[in-house]
């Protein structure tokens, strides 16, 4: 008989009780039955213990940090943990499809590469609505770095996406590669651009959506207005990126979050960096001078227009399991 692996899904969470009980019971919810589900409760958190207390499933497991860690070491606490051959993460606010884990573990089988790293699309909740994400798949021949975090178009609106949430890897490769410690943004990015870098290790993606994804905090995030922590974090990752996803982050990520402050000071800097490290395309000046001098509702005019013509937004049921 064929052996059917496990499956850990690892929940890192903080103070978000009612979220995590939709998280938990999708996870447990999924078609595929080889499962544990492991909540890592990232420091002293009395009212989601308690909830968690309640579920009467064997399969769930309950890792309680004695500080908090963040996100990234949450994570690695989970891996470390695991007894599961594969590991499955799922955001605390975000949702899987009953058959999410099924249809990722059935492409084990026909997987070429030694060490895959599994992906999907998912349901994206927005500030503006929910889309389909992401709109294009990665192409055979394309860095995963130019897919990642430049942009064909000429909105920051992402083609190219991985979300931690549809991340399914093995637990060799994440203790391996665990989550770089202390991230407060890129933690997803930061993970698959390390990882792809050993030999051995490729991308590959289910074609459906199966999770949904809030991501209104991450526009939050994204608002914050901590985009040096961004342009630092791009210096230090420069040689896993090549010159064309450098470009792109910088008139994209980067320029987006500077422009929104009006921080004109780094206007030229940016772009010669940009010309300097990496590939500049007409379509990289172009984006990037429209964030600086078009107003703020044209450019929501054109993302509405470009998501209408690239994207088909399916009706889909807020519930993911």
């Amino acid at each position: 008989m064929k052996c059917i692996p496990l499956v850990s899904a690892v929940i890192p969470t903080r103070n978000r009780p009612r979220q995590i009980m939709s998280a938990v019971r999708s996870a447990l919810s999924q078609t595929y039955h080889n499962l544990e589900v492991i909540v890592v409760i990232d420091g002293p958190d009395t009212e989601t213990a308690r909830a968690l207390g309640r579920v009467g499933d064997a399969r769930l497991r309950i890792v309680q940090l004695d500080a908090n860690v963040g996100g990234s070491d949450a994570r690695n606490a989970g891996v470390q943990a695991a007894c599961g051959e594969w590991i499955a993460f799922l955001d605390d606010d975000d949702e899987w499809y009953s058959f999410k884990l099924e249809r990722q573990v059935g492409l084990l089988s026909s997987l070429k590469c030694a060490d895959p790293i599994i992906s999907s699309r998912f349901i994206a909740l927005t500030m503006s609505g929910e889309y389909v994400r992401p709109s294009r798949l990665l192409e055979p021949s394309e860095a995963i770095s130019e897919y990642l975090l430049a942009r064909r178009g000429f909105t920051a609106s992402g083609d190219g996406f991985i979300m931690t949430t549809t991340i399914v890897a093995s637990k060799s490769l994440l203790c391996r590669v665990p989550f770089q410690s202390g991230l407060k943004k890129h933690q997803d990015w930061d993970w698959v651009l390390r990882a792809t870098s050993l030999p051995g290790v490729d991308v590959c993606f289910c074609s459906e959506a199966l999770a949904y994804c809030d991501m209104r905090s991450n526009a939050s995030i994204s608002r914050s207005g901590d985009w040096e922590f961004s342009l630092d974090w791009i210096h230090r990752n420069r040689d896993l990126v090549t010159a064309r996803a450098y470009s792109g982050f910088l008139t994209t990520h980067i320029a987006w979050q500077a422009s929104v402050q009006r921080r004109w000071g780094v206007f030229g800097p940016l772009l010669w960096d940009a010309y300097r490290h990496g590939r500049l395309s007409i379509t990289d000046v172009v984006r990037y001078l429209g964030f600086w001098f078009v107003p703020s509702q044209g450019l929501h005019a054109v993302r509405l227009l470009m998501r209408s013509i690239l994207t088909t937004p399916d009706k889909v049921t807020r519930k993911a399991y």
